[in-house]
This record gives C-alpha cells, structure tokens and sequence, in this order.
C-alpha cells in the first residue's frame, strides 16, 4: 500500500510541476482533450495504462 500511495504523491507532483511552470500549455491539453472523440482517449488510457504496468513489472520484478 505504501508504494502505492507513493505512486499516487509522484502522480500529483509531476502534475503540480506541469501546472506551475507550462500554465498555457497544460490549459490547451485540457482543450485538447475535451475535443477529442471518447473511443480514442480509451484507447489512450488502455495503453497508458498498459505501458505504466509493464515499466512497474520490469523495474520491481
């Protein structure tokens, strides 16, 4: 569980830096999310979600 709460703090921290030091960049990613059709952010999220799993799985095992 601690690792996962770790994961969770570096999520918001890298969030935190993205806000505070590219305001406007991250403001029109925002953008460019909302005019982005729903079946391509899922398959955004899948593979994100699938790259993240595989560098956990070979960086702990």
């Amino acid at each position: 569980m601690s690792d996962f709460l770790a994961a969770f703090g570096l999520v918001f921290i890298i969030e935190g830096l993205i806000f505070a030091a590219l305001p406007a960049h991250a403001k029109r990613a925002m953008a460019s999310v909302l005019e982005t059709p729903e079946a391509s952010l899922r398959v955004i999220g899948v593979g994100s979600a699938v790259i993240g799993l595989v560098l956990v799985w070979l960086v702990r095992g």
